[in-house]
């Protein structure tokens, strides 16, 4: 199973998310999960509102069109990002990868 999947428009990504990193990207595919560190504090939701501000931008998506769908409290998180206008090199570069194994 990959970390994401798609549903019509909507783009469901499987996240394990490492609060309080140095600096903001993504890191390791860990089986069905792509691993973001993000540098927020993972105190009274700061890390949770971090993640949907981080992943708008990086998807050009309003903070409205990310869905937080489980993983409100822990580290292990499925979003629903609606119509995403752009997509992250991480992202895009593994489903290039799973186009070419599928058309081979």
């Amino acid at each position: 199973m990959s970390f994401y999947y798609w549903e019509d428009s909507d783009l469901h990504l499987f996240l394990r998310v490492q609060p309080k990193a140095s600096k903001d990207e993504f890191s390791d595919i860990l089986d069905d999960r792509i691993k973001l560190r993000i540098t927020a504090p993972p105190v009274d939701g700061k890390a949770n509102k971090h993640l949907i501000k981080l992943l708008s931008k990086l998807f050009k998506v309003a903070k409205s069109q990310i869905t937080l769908k489980s993983g409100e409290t822990g580290r292990n998180k499925h979003l629903i990002i609606h119509n995403p206008q752009l997509l992250p090199e991480q992202i895009s570069r593994d489903q290039n990868k799973q186009d070419n194994k599928n058309a081979g």
